[in-house]
């Protein structure tokens, strides 16, 4: 099969394409024809310099989005036959195949069947970014219905389902923005509000729309200096859920003042440490009837990429300038 590997880490370190030997699918495993995956932002870092020694082992072929169809099933499989179309974050880190590859072997624990609804090509838009956001929204923060939620990126990967998710569980849902048309993007996935944090500060959002209370539930997606920000707009007894906080130095003072929660969330965990795996694909399951009776919807980036031309697609994500995901089709 065809993958794209990395001979070493660098921001602009090349991909190369290489022929990767088929390998028969191990116990609890299946293998999967892969017709598409997308590229997050944890892609690029462990590009970069490893992402702090969770890369795959040599080959080092990242990705952990899969979309595709079962090809064969190893010893104990039980959920899945071959034909199967399935779609999961399974991949890309230490220990396990990644997913710019034409074919990947991926526990089934971490696999559910994809939404009839979807494209197989829509489908690989979705899990890291769904799981990540489930895990944060409904697992951590336990947003209730007529709660106040600010979502910090309403319009990037994991920011777009967090819109619609927390929508779904009855909240209020109020959203950051950069630009008019992203606002409209938000709305359209349900933002009851939106910001642009170009030109209001946190102190002017949350005294105009909140009336100075602050909100119930923060979800950061963005990290770094933005996490004071997200823990300015709490209010009293809120929880604040951040999928970036590596290399983060807020002041938690604040955190104590209001009786507020933090909640880091790190969704690759059970697939570093083997623990809670079913996990994911429960979530991946529910995700999928949630898209299938239309109350979910991946947002895509109009940009198409082929496996060849990884970097290409890595550079469109770090510009910031991507709406949803960058997806890869896969021949």
């Amino acid at each position: 099969m065809k993958a794209m590997r990395l001979n070493k880490f660098g921001e602009d370190a090349p991909f190369e394409l290489f022929d990767k030997p088929d390998a028969d699918p191990g116990p609890g495993e299946v293998a999967v024809r892969l017709h598409a995956t997308s590229v997050n932002p944890v892609d690029t870092k462990i590009r970069a310099d490893g992402g702090g020694g969770i890369a795959p082992d040599e080959p080092v072929v990242l990705g952990c989005d899969v979309a595709g169809v079962v090809v064969a099933a190893g010893p104990g499989v039980s959920r899945f036959s071959v034909g199967d179309e399935v779609y999961g974050c399974a991949g890309g880190v230490k220990g396990r195949d990644g997913t710019y590859a034409q074919r990947m072997n991926a526990d089934e624990r971490l696999l559910a069947n994809k939404p009839k609804s979807l494209s197989i090509r829509e489908a690989a838009a979705l899990p890291l970014v769904a799981i990540t956001a489930w895990e944060s929204l409904v697992d951590r923060a336990n947003v209730q219905p007529g709660e106040t939620v600010l979502i910090h990126g309403g319009t990037g990967g994991v920011g777009h389902i967090g819109v619609q998710l927390a929508k779904l569980c009855g909240a209020i849902v109020h959203t950051t923005v950069g630009n008019d048309d992203n606002a409209r993007i938000a709305k359209s996935l349900g933002a009851d509000e939106t910001i642009n944090y170009r030109e209001h500060s946190v102190a002017d959002y949350v005294e105009r729309l909140t009336g100075g209370r602050g909100y119930d539930v923060v979800f950061d997606t963005v990290g770094g200096p933005n996490l004071e920000n997200s823990i300015k707009a709490l209010a009293n007894n809120g929880r604040c859920a951040t999928t970036v906080s590596l290399g983060a130095s807020p002041d938690l003072s604040e955190l104590h003042i209001k009786n507020a929660s933090l909640h880091v969330i790190f969704m690759l965990v059970p697939m570093l440490t083997d623990i809670g795996l079913e996990r994911h694909g429960e979530i991946m399951q529910r995700i999928a009837s949630l898209v299938d009776n239309a109350r979910i919807k991946p947002l895509i980036d109009d940009s198409r990429f082929s496996l060849a031309a990884i970097d290409a697609a890595h550079k469109h994500v770090t510009t910031g300038k991507a709406k949803g995901k960058v997806v890869i089709d896969i021949a």
